[in-house]
């Protein structure tokens, strides 16, 4: 075979082999599987989309969306936060969400009255209206906002509640309620119900005693509720007891439908619920951060080989050096949990000048904004998937293009 002979056939190779790479881009179901697999960071699917057209229309289908969104249920930015109701970024750019951009006029829509604020998961926003009775799902992305009557039975007693959806299912939500009552032999339970938008129906009545210690006229405190498992967990507190200890963790299965109460970490002192937070663990499972002496102590349940479970200290985060506080003003310096992001375990501080955003793991810390007003930061974790209609019809690629 002669020189000019074998270097054409080395070019048929060649282009032969970059044919057969460039086939399994040319399969919409593999290409679609790949892309599945970007990150869920908003600037991914956008940018993705601009490759070409027939990207464009993978990336643009209702089906891809929906996959995109269960495929990183897990593991969801941290979008920003809403305060109460106005959204406040939390990415930089390309990822950086507009101020405001998620928006509501619940006055004008609802007739007014107090709205407050019960948390935010996997994408959804959940509020009450006492003036009317009425809880309220908003879902920010597509701009549908889902009312519902509070049971009857509820109305008398202060609640907490909790939004989710289920595993495998983004087009139906479910609501837990949670609250005490105390029956005719002076015994106070904890009580929970689970209503379902695909049904539209609330569940039976769940209860569980909860400690003997409490007396019979408490006036419970339930924290935000925190999702680590499959299980949603609330602190509780007696507000008119003066013992000066924390009362337990309450904890409701997903899964099982049933209610539990957990002790806390002994020895921890009351002293301010702001102060305490249920979270994910280092290594996962259920833990618990309490803010003392200027530092935070981190708690893990572990279980021992004989299957029994405790409470262990698993690191301190000595926070005054972290956020660079003067030690010589220590005594000045307080400090309260405003808000928890729970897949990202993210902790929201506020100092009597300034929000830090706290991320646990790796430990780094970021300084939001200065600030000398109170309110809690209700944060909002979700994949924002290209394609999905916001505000008014914007859709992913245009809005990152204005940012």
């Amino acid at each position: 075979m002669s020189y000019d002979e074998s270097e054409r056939s080395r070019r048929r190779r060649r282009r032969s082999s970059r044919s057969s790479a460039a086939q399994p881009l040319e399969d919409d179901n593999l290409l679609s599987e790949i892309l599945l697999r970007l990150p869920p960071d908003p600037s991914s699917l956008p940018r993705a989309s601009l490759v070409s057209k027939r990207w464009l229309g993978l990336i643009s289908d209702p089906g891809f969306s929906r996959r995109f969104l269960l495929h990183h249920r897990r593991n969801p930015p941290l979008l920003g936060f809403f305060v109460p109701f106005n959204f406040k970024p939390a990415m930089d750019p390309p990822n950086r969400v507009p101020d405001g951009y998620f928006s509501l006029c619940l006055d004008r829509e609802n007739g007014g009255g107090i709205f407050m604020p019960m948390g935010s998961r996997h994408g959804l926003l959940l509020m009450y209206q006492s003036a009317r009775y009425q809880l309220l799902v908003w879902d920010p992305f597509n701009v549908d906002l889902h009312r519902l009557a509070v049971p009857p039975e509820w109305l008398k007693a202060p609640f907490k509640g909790a939004v989710f959806c289920g595993a495998g299912d983004i087009q139906h939500f479910r609501l837990v309620l949670v609250s005490t009552e105390t029956d005719k032999q002076q015994h106070t339970r904890a009580i929970a119900r689970v209503y379902s938008s695909e049904t539209a129906i609330w569940g039976d009545r769940i209860s569980t005693p909860l400690p003997s210690k409490l007396p019979t006229k408490s006036h419970m405190y339930f924290t935000i509720s925190v999702l680590v498992g499959h299980s949603l967990y609330w602190l509780f507190d007696d507000t008119s007891a003066k013992t000066l200890l924390l009362d337990g963790i309450l904890e409701f299965d997903l899964e099982k439908q049933i209610l539990a109460v957990k002790p806390v970490p002994v020895g921890i002192p009351k002293e301010n619920m702001c102060r305490f937070q249920v979270m994910r663990a280092e290594g996962g499972g259920l833990g618990i951060l309490f803010l003392s002496n200027f530092s935070a102590q981190l708690w893990k349940v572990e279980t021992d080989c004989d299957g029994a479970a405790s409470w262990v200290l698993g690191r301190t985060v000595e926070l005054y050096k972290l956020l660079s506080i003067d030690s010589r003003k220590k005594r000045k310096w307080h400090q309260c949990i405003v808000g928890f992001a729970e897949y990202n375990n993210v902790l929201l501080l506020r100092t009597p000048t300034d929000l830090f955003m706290i991320q646990l793991e790796p430990l780094q810390f970021k300084k939001v904004s200065k600030t000398k007003k109170w309110a809690h930061y209700h944060p909002f974790e979700s994949v924002y998937a290209a394609g999905t209609s916001i505000g008014g019809g914007h859709d992913g690629a245009e809005l990152l293009h204005n940012t």
